[in-house]
């Protein structure tokens, strides 16, 4: 519900600029330029969707993991994004420095 509330509508915003956003399954109906899998049908494996639809859904699936994976490396390397209290529009700065001397951003 916050998501809705809050962060969807910034979402909507930047889809029709071109950027889309990648969510999971739990952002069913959560509008345009918002990409998640496709459910497979209740009751049936993941082999009950068609090759194109399969093939989606683990490309969605893996750009989100880089994702996830490099804010589990900020939360856990860097300690200090934890429990950190300064301005919310320093946090970028930050964040894009750790990535940097982790070596995940270019």
């Amino acid at each position: 519900t916050a998501a809705r509330i809050h962060a969807l509508p910034a979402l909507y915003k930047a889809a029709a600029g071109g950027l889309p956003t990648l969510a999971d399954k739990g952002y069913i109906g959560a509008g345009i330029g918002i990409l998640l899998p496709v459910r497979r049908p209740k009751g049936q494996s993941e082999q009950a969707l068609d090759a194109d639809t399969r093939t989606t859904n683990s490309l969605i699936r893996g750009i989100r993991a880089l994702g996830e994976r490099a804010a589990a490396e900020l939360k856990q390397r860097w300690r200090t994004l934890q429990h950190i209290t300064i301005s919310p529009s320093r946090i970028g700065d930050i964040a894009r420095a750790a990535l940097v001397l982790n070596g995940i951003w270019k």
